[in-house]
């Protein structure tokens, strides 16, 4: 992992504020992993070691999650109930980080439902941003996460809407996307079921 001035300067977003809809009647975030960990906190681990300067978005009611983001050393803002789209959290993340650190130089935006990813593949997209606009990492051309935002796209990120989340700016923006092509299957596995669960 590098720890370079300019990627400590890069701040990790982890939007874990779902509401597990198509997992059945447990929140998909707090299943346990054969670790021990839950999805969401497996996930957070490997963000937060990549980079230390790291906010997370977490459902008001869920106090558990909170706690458990805490601990690891995210500086945890809370997504309202009303909050009920992936833009909503989206903005409350970007906002959330410019707070904690004005002077950041960017963002990665992980999803909490995609525990697999490796903190090696993290940083790699925070140390591309250096040169890069937008990083995008891929495995095999399939495209996936987490996607890494120059700072200079924080008013485009905080204008999204609906359910689409980053996607609007990364569409809007194709031109300017640097591929990261990387052997990390976790980019493309996230957890909608417990189907997806290994």
């Amino acid at each position: 992992m590098t720890n370079n001035t300019q990627q400590s300067q890069v701040v990790g977003i982890l939007l874990s504020a779902g509401f597990s809809r198509r997992f059945g009647q447990q929140d998909k975030l707090l299943h346990p992993l054969d670790s021990g960990l839950s999805v969401a906190e497996t996930a957070g681990h490997a963000l937060i070691k990549a980079l230390p300067n790291a906010v997370a978005v977490v459902r008001q009611e869920n106090t558990k999650l909170q706690d458990a983001l805490i601990a690891q050393g995210f500086r945890v803002t809370q997504c309202a109930a009303d909050a009920t789209e992936m833009a909503d959290s989206l903005k409350l993340g970007v906002q959330a980080a410019q707070s904690a650190f004005p002077n950041a130089t960017g963002f990665v935006i992980a999803l909490a439902d995609m525990p697999f990813i490796r903190p090696d593949t993290i940083s790699k997209v925070a140390d591309q941003l250096q040169s890069a606009a937008i990083v995008q990492p891929t495995v095999k051309g399939q495209r996936g996460h987490p996607v890494g935002f120059a700072s200079r796209y924080a008013q485009a990120l905080l204008a999204v809407s609906g359910d689409q989340g980053a996607r609007e700016v990364l569409r809007a923006h194709q031109h300017e996307v640097f591929l990261l092509n990387c052997d990390d299957q976790g980019i493309v596995q996230d957890i909608d079921t417990p189907a997806d669960l290994p």
